[in-house]
């Protein structure tokens, strides 16, 4: 069945199987919600994933499932890349890659790119008070000066490094987290494909893929933490357990 969803302030229709959505999304929904019955308070449940594996649509569909389930907690979808640091500041700060400095905004997307502690303070606040969230204007590619306010009871947080298996983002608070796996050929296929509807030629697309992209899939889907649930992508866009 096709959905539609507002992501990042942008209308996108979503397919997803009714098995998927009966036997796995479904599930999901209510065990988060049972969660968050449980613990009293709102809870932050992490949603990790490589480039190009659906993070996004997942967690928004989430939100809308639970939209339409009677007695639920109110679901909400927070993005990571709101804490990407600004372009002037990507502009003119390096880091060294295999020894050499590099600016990063030469490998924006990667995790030296974001702020990390101010994720991690915008997290404990969202758990303990709520408070504002930063957005990503994916119109200017870079940090909105507006927010959103964060109002639901079940925090879906989506990045490609919230399970990083390295110092700062192990630390990270959470209260449940998930992580999705796919084969790199099918991110490839879907990120060359995405970069190509955007206006790039093929091969602008693929060589954007080996210089950014692809080691940012590899990266996510060799070093991540263990998950209290695994999803695994389907070449069509569902998800299995």
């Amino acid at each position: 069945m096709q959905y539609t969803l507002e992501i990042n302030g942008f209308s996108v229709n979503a397919q997803f199987e009714d098995s998927c959505v009966e036997h796995v999304l479904l599930p999901l929904v209510k065990r988060l919600a049972q969660k968050q019955r449980q613990a009293g308070r709102r809870i932050v449940a992490l949603l990790a994933a490589p480039p190009g594996a659906g993070k996004s649509t997942l967690a928004a569909f989430l939100a809308l499932l639970a939209e339409n389930l009677p007695d639920a907690p109110r679901f909400q979808a927070l993005g990571m890349d709101g804490f990407h640091f600004p372009n002037a500041y990507l502009r003119s700060h390096t880091t060294l890659r295999q020894g050499r400095e590099v600016l990063l905004s030469q490998i924006k997307g990667a995790p030296e790119s974001f702020d990390l502690a101010g994720l991690h303070r915008a997290l404990t606040l969202a758990r303990q008070q709520g408070g504002t969230w930063p957005v990503y204007d994916r119109r200017i590619h870079d940090v909105s000066p507006q927010g959103v306010t964060v109002t639901g009871d079940v925090l879906l947080v989506e990045g490609n490094w919230l399970l990083l298996d390295a110092p700062g983002w192990r630390e990270l608070p959470r209260d449940f987290s998930c992580f999705i796996h796919a084969e790199e050929a099918l991110l490839q296929k879907r990120l060359i494909a995405r970069k190509m509807r955007g206006g790039l030629t093929q091969s602008e697309a693929e060589d954007f893929y080996q210089a950014c992209d692809g080691p940012n899939v590899r990266l996510c889907l060799a070093h991540h933490c263990p998950a209290d649930l695994t999803l695994r992508m389907l070449g069509d866009g569902d998800f299995c357990i």
